[in-house]
């Protein structure tokens, strides 16, 4: 277990150190929010700062992981530990009230007590005011632990009584070391962990048929406007209108086509930053070759401009006969 600590150290080495501190001078606030996106690590975060705060037997600021209370919070029979998910789309008022009776009453061990909150954001009114209460007045030893992605969605008069510890970005490198560890290409990984910052969705992108082609048609599109503007809206009409219908779709389909012009300006640059598609470097170099900085930027402008005209529910194919042109202008002239 004492590996699972290295790996959040690696992943979240500030907020790790935060805790740690809090422990070591024994300031142990009653209430904190972890604010992260999703897959930053703050549930395995939290699950290690209770532990911390019962283990028995804590050495150089982490958990022996082998006492009685370490084992049970693993196991998830530590009686001074309760948790709450929403219950369908929010944290009812019902929820909040039995947290409370669980914490106020007698028969729990020595030792501090924790609650808690998955997606406190989803907290409604009612559940949240009657936690309010219970905030500022807790009775006794009693820490709690809010987690969520969307921090400006909790009440501010429950913001202001808690220690607001903000979780950063998983590191690219660790995400994609994660996903090669589970046997995923490095090129896949490159893209993937560009797309997202959580391991379990990022596996399952990686592992799926539709954006495999999405990114392959993406590719082949770069090359094809190199190339001509005839063949880039062959593409189009052929590959792209076809595979890409939902809106959402197209959104990423635009988006890996945004990171393919950024690599060609790292390549350019002769950036060390790792490529989003590596195997398309000397290809990518080609390109960069044959192209001036004003030019790249203005493709990546235009690409954006395309982004926006979907959200404006501007007709898909006249939108992407637009960009093939905007796109393919200027390179007869380099």
């Amino acid at each position: 277990m004492i590996e699972s600590v290295e790996k959040l150290t690696k992943v979240q080495p500030v907020v790790m150190k935060q805790l740690q501190t809090i422990y070591e001078k024994n300031r142990t606030g009653h209430a904190y929010i972890f604010d992260g996106a999703k897959g930053t690590g703050k549930r395995d975060v939290a699950m290690f700062f209770v532990k911390l705060l019962s283990c028995l037997n804590v050495s150089k600021n982490v958990p022996c992981e082998t006492c009685r209370n370490c084992k049970r919070i693993d196991s998830g029979n530590y009686p001074n530990l309760f948790q709450i998910e929403p219950d369908g789309q929010s944290i009812k008022i019902d929820q909040i009230r039995d947290l409370i009776s669980e914490m106020t009453r007698t028969g729990f061990e020595e030792g501090r007590k924790f609650y808690i909150i998955h997606h406190a954001d989803r907290l409604n009114n009612s559940s949240a005011n009657t936690l309010l209460k219970f905030l500022e007045e807790p009775d006794g030893e009693v820490t709690a632990i809010l987690l969520t992605e969307a921090y400006h969605s909790i009440l501010p008069t429950i913001q202001s009584r808690c220690q607001h510890i903000k979780f950063s970005d998983v590191p690219r490198e660790i995400i994609m070391s994660r996903m090669q560890e589970q046997g995923i290409s490095l090129s896949m990984s490159a893209t993937v962990s560009l797309v997202t910052n959580d391991l379990e969705t990022a596996i399952s992108l990686a592992k799926d048929e539709q954006f495999a082609h999405a990114r392959k048609t993406v590719l082949k599109l770069v090359e094809a406007v190199k190339r001509n503007i005839h063949e880039a809206l062959f593409i189009v009409y052929d590959e792209w209108l076809p595979s890409f219908k939902e809106r959402s779709e197209i959104e990423l389909a635009l988006d890996l086509l945004l990171f393919a012009y950024r690599d060609i300006v790292a390549v350019k640059a002769d950036s060390k930053s790792v490529l989003v598609y590596p195997e398309m470097v000397s290809s990518f170099r080609e390109i960069a070759l044959h192209s001036t900085y004003e030019q790249l930027s203005n493709q990546m402008q235009s690409i954006l401009q395309a982004r926006q005209n979907l959200q404006r529910n501007m007709n898909r194919t006249l939108m992407m006969e637009q960009l093939m042109l905007n796109l393919q202008e200027g390179y007869t002239f380099v």
